[in-house]
């Protein structure tokens, strides 16, 4: 729609679009707003004649959003939350908006460790309204470009080889510790390091950084375990861990977590081994109150909200 030769977006159209997503079907929808089905896909088809692009797909007698349908989905969220926002504060209703941080959090963060790294954002008056969203660095760098992210937290700085500019903010730093199920644990322990070799292992994935701090620790060592599996995710690595099925290293951080929540016991610390953690944002100098608080606040400190006799 073209208003005094600007573009602007038909926010009729909007609403229509996202009952129908979060309905699943025109049906379901149609009956929510009580109008026509016809009437509702005549607003979706013009809606996506005006973005260029479809935004459902067909997936058995529902629809299924597609991937410009997820991304006009996160928005006309935020466009109808600040609406609502406005119509009370017209209306007298008292209300603290509070500002929407959208983070995102690499699979290989510990999530013990992520959590400690928020703390000076929630702790700001009034505390953000926090969406996080969890991938691979590859996956989140380009939300982050885009600002649909305003931070990515990771155990490993972003690389040079991207098409847009990153800046890394080095957080702390800690150890690894290798960890296992108290009957495992306990063979393990004899002889350790070696104890290692020939031992059933489960590896973060190849390419991660505990994987080549890891892998450079063995070979330093000589030790050759037994993989028998890897994990892009840390916490599904701790569940099969806590089966039994084989030994796994942890940034030593999150070892006291680890032992309190999946009952695994310490084998031993990797000596010289450590594991660096990074804030990523898209600009310099940052000007978000959030992002400010992580990049400031969390230096030297980021360990306070862990357990002390763990953290380094």
């Amino acid at each position: 729609m073209y208003i005094g030769g600007m573009e602007w977006l038909n926010y009729h159209h909007l609403r229509y679009f996202l009952a129908v997503a979060k309905e699943g079907s025109l049906r379901a929808a149609a009956e929510q707003l009580r109008v026509s089905q016809p009437s509702i896909s005549a607003q979706i088809a013009q809606l996506e004649e005006f973005f260029g692009h479809p935004l459902f797909r067909r997936s058995g007698r529902g629809l299924q959003l597609t991937d410009t349908g997820r991304l006009v989905l996160e928005y006309a969220e935020d466009i109808f939350s600040t609406g609502r926002e406005l119509l009370e504060a017209v209306r007298g209703v008292a209300t603290t908006r509070s500002k929407v941080f959208h983070v995102g959090i690499t699979d290989s963060m510990p999530k013990l460790i992520a959590r400690a790294m928020l703390q000076p954002a929630l702790d700001l008056v009034p505390p953000p309204r926090l969406i996080c969203r969890e991938g691979q660095i590859d996956e989140l760098l380009p939300l982050l470009a885009s600002h649909r992210l305003d931070l990515v937290l990771g155990d490993e700085p972003a690389g040079g080889g991207h098409r847009f500019k990153v800046f890394n903010h080095p957080l702390g730093s800690c150890g690894v510790t290798f960890c296992a199920t108290a009957a495992l644990a306990r063979k393990l322990r004899p002889g350790f390091p070696k104890s290692l070799h020939d031992a059933p292992a489960l590896l973060p994935t190849e390419g991660s950084s505990l994987r080549r701090a890891v892998e450079q620790w063995f070979h330093q060592h000589e030790i050759r375990p037994k993989v028998v599996g890897e994990y892009d995710d840390a916490a599904l690595m701790l569940f099969f861990a806590r089966e039994g099925i084989g030994f796994l290293p942890l940034h030593s951080v999150a070892v006291a977590d680890a032992q309190r929540t999946f009952k695994l016991a310490q084998v031993g610390e990797a000596q010289s081994c450590r594991c660096q953690f990074h804030a990523i944002t898209a600009e310099r100098r940052m000007k978000d109150p959030a992002v400010l608080a992580i990049t400031q606040h969390v230096q030297g400190a980021v360990f306070d909200h862990l357990p002390k006799k763990v953290a380094e």
